[in-house]
């Protein structure tokens, strides 16, 4: 699988997934704070479904050598 999540975009959603899931763990948001999974799983794997439909790449290009 080539990876398309990149850098701080990564960061951004672990970040924001684990505080969904925290919040949704502690009652503070409804279920929906469950979906913070989706954010999580694509940036510990560094893909993203949607990308490839919307042709974004957060990732830096592989230099030449």
């Amino acid at each position: 699988m080539k990876f398309n999540v990149g850098g701080i975009d990564r960061i951004a959603r672990i970040v924001v997934g684990l505080v969904l899931i925290a919040l949704a763990a502690t009652g503070t948001v409804g279920w929906w704070g469950w979906l913070g999974v989706l954010p999580l799983a694509t940036g510990l794997f560094r893909f993203c479904p949607a990308y490839p439909l919307l042709g974004v790449n957060t990732c830096k290009l592989p230099k030449d050598s």
